[in-house]
């Protein structure tokens, strides 16, 4: 039988741990954690996920852990963030590790046509699947999580048949989607998401993958008024954080960043980001003068028949990189099957 003076025992005891670590999150020294990206400041990222996580931290740390954003590619150009977080130009970075195409193979089977259903429940399958992956592909960064957006393609003109892409010059979202357009008879127009609006005012772009509410957020809007309804791909990003910036902070503000980069945060942000994503769509339905196509069962199955080659391409890829590439694509599936994620 326990006994109030036991109980109370307890509970002071316990006051005194929480008191302890408190005051040992008080001494840590404080130390300024430099988070770069490449997205606008008010980006929907920037407010569902890069926000969001800096204050959470800074509130488990004691205010000990300072983030500090350096948005809009202020530290560096969009493609380069991966290395700058190896390099301690940035102590965090946001990674797109699509448009450095062909540099991490594995990580781009998540990235392959009409393969993750959800932004929650894909990026969730995609951080867990990943983790197994990481340390070989990306071994010179820290891994603290990765998640994913859903796209479809935008353009000048109507778009409903995979063959009208032939002859079109188009720019994809990531590597992935790029081999898309070159198996479908297009031309790449390589260019990041903030040089893309340019691209298609110029006329060196007819079209572009991008997602829903980020097509706004770039102005994209302006340009590009003819839209397909369908979940074409997934864009998928990592964050990942300098190692040599980890290795120097305290034992409990290592906690700290390893409580907020894990697999909880990944399906978090995948949620939050990825439904203000999708909610972009209706946002342009409401606009006037966007046409957004909703293809027929005999349509989409067209455009997954078109795509069908890539799957044994990306195979044929991870075999050669070293890895059982079909093993490899089938845990990926798993993941997502698991989470109801799998288109």
């Amino acid at each position: 039988m326990t006994t109030p003076g036991f109980l109370c025992l307890r509970l002071g005891a316990l006051m005194l741990a929480l008191a302890a670590s408190a005051a040992a999150r008080a001494q840590d020294k404080p130390v300024e954690l430099r988070f770069a990206h490449w997205l606008p400041a008010q980006h929907s990222l920037a407010k569902t996920g890069f926000e969001p996580w800096a204050k959470a931290v800074e509130a488990a740390s004691g205010g000990s852990i300072k983030v500090t954003m350096y948005p809009a590619q202020q530290l560096g150009k969009a493609p380069d963030h991966y290395d700058m977080a190896r390099d301690g130009i940035a102590d965090m970075t946001w990674v797109s590790p699509g448009y450095q195409a062909g540099r991490f193979p594995l990580f781009a089977a998540s990235e392959l046509p009409f393969m993750m259903a959800n932004p929650g429940g894909g990026s969730a399958a995609l951080d867990a699947w990943y983790r197994r992956h990481a340390g070989t592909e990306m071994k010179d960064v820290r891994l603290c999580m990765a998640h994913i957006h859903n796209g479809t393609l935008h353009s000048k003109k109507p778009i409903t048949e995979p063959g009208q892409i032939k002859g079109m010059k188009i720019r994809p979202a990531n590597g992935t989607v790029a081999q898309m357009v070159t198996l479908l008879g297009g031309t790449n127009v390589q260019v990041s998401a903030p040089e893309s609006r340019d691209a298609l005012e110029k006329g060196v772009a007819d079209a572009i993958t991008f997602p829903w509410d980020s097509l706004i957020s770039f102005g994209i809007d302006k340009v590009a008024k003819q839209h397909i309804d369908f979940k074409l791909y997934a864009a998928s990003f990592v964050w990942v954080m300098n190692p040599g910036f980890y290795d120097k902070l305290s034992a409990g503000q290592k906690k700290v960043i390893d409580a907020h980069c894990n697999n909880e945060w990944a399906g978090k942000v995948g949620v939050a980001w990825g439904g203000w994503e999708d909610s972009g769509e209706g946002k342009i339905e409401k606009m006037g003068g966007h046409t957004i196509t909703r293809l027929s069962p005999a349509q989409l199955d067209a455009w997954r028949q078109a795509v069908a080659p890539m799957t044994a391409q990306w195979i044929a890829g991870a075999d050669k990189a070293g890895a059982d590439g079909r093993a490899v694509l089938e845990s990926l599936r798993s993941e997502l099957k698991s989470r109801n994620a799998a288109y």
